[in-house]
């Protein structure tokens, strides 16, 4: 077992450790040797730190010397750093019926659309009451079409199916994808700027090499100025 994975609640520790020989690592992770623990308490005592079993089980137990209350405030504060970094995904429900409208229909869908931007999951259920038990194919319709219509926005993670008299499916987000530029756009803007310098005359390329002006500005500056064989 490593330091991280000591469990609080059952260390042993200085005066509690009641092994015969202990296995000590220093607090620099150095091996020490095979002593009896009172030997290895009073190494610990001499540098202010505490003496902690961090394998009980091992032949002989293993011990380390370290500051133990340092220890568990940075593996606290690890945890901490890790909720945060956590991304937190909750399953948001949305309830159809199999005589939904169309206007109903596309509000219910906006939910839907909207939890999926948002990160969430959705589970879209249709409840069947009596006799529209005998209908289901008109609740598997509906999931269908709301399969096709966020097929943008969200992946099916479970596809419909009954339990009872409920059917549901659930929709996750899809991950967004970054645009990336086409590499052949700078090629393309090399070739239509050499198209406009063989097309300039002989004295709007001498202004073009003259002037402190970004290419692309100076050709648009003589878009707007008369030509002088005009």
């Amino acid at each position: 077992m490593t330091e991280d994975g000591i469990d609080k609640r059952f260390i042993r520790m200085n005066e509690r450790i009641r092994a015969r020989e202990v296995r000590v690592i220093g607090d620099e992770g150095e091996q020490i040797g095979v002593m009896p623990p009172f030997e290895a308490l009073k190494m610990a005592r001499e540098r202010n730190l505490d003496l902690v079993e961090i394998s009980p089980t091992a032949q002989p137990p293993v011990c380390r010397i370290m500051d133990y209350g340092k220890f568990l405030y940075q593996n606290e504060k690890r945890e901490r750093e890790a909720k945060k970094k956590q991304k937190v995904i909750t399953v948001k429900e949305v309830k159809f019926r199999i005589n939904v409208d169309d206007h109903d229909y596309e509000t219910k869908k906006n939910h839907v659309l909207r939890f999926l931007d948002e990160g969430d999951k959705v589970k879209a259920t249709i409840f069947f009451r009596g006799r529209e038990m005998t209908r289901q194919n008109l609740g598997r319709q509906i999931l269908e079409r709301l399969i096709k219509d966020v097929d943008q926005r969200g992946l099916v993670e479970f596809r419909p199916r009954q339990e009872g008299n409920t059917l549901h499916l659930i929709l996750a987000p899809k991950k967004s994808r970054r645009h990336v530029p086409s590499p052949r756009l700078p090629l393309r803007k090399a070739a239509r700027r050499q198209r406009r310098k063989a097309a300039l005359s002989s004295q709007e390329k001498l202004l073009v090499r003259l002037l402190p002006m970004d290419g692309d500005a100076v050709f648009r500056m003589l878009e707007i100025l008369p030509r002088a064989d005009n």
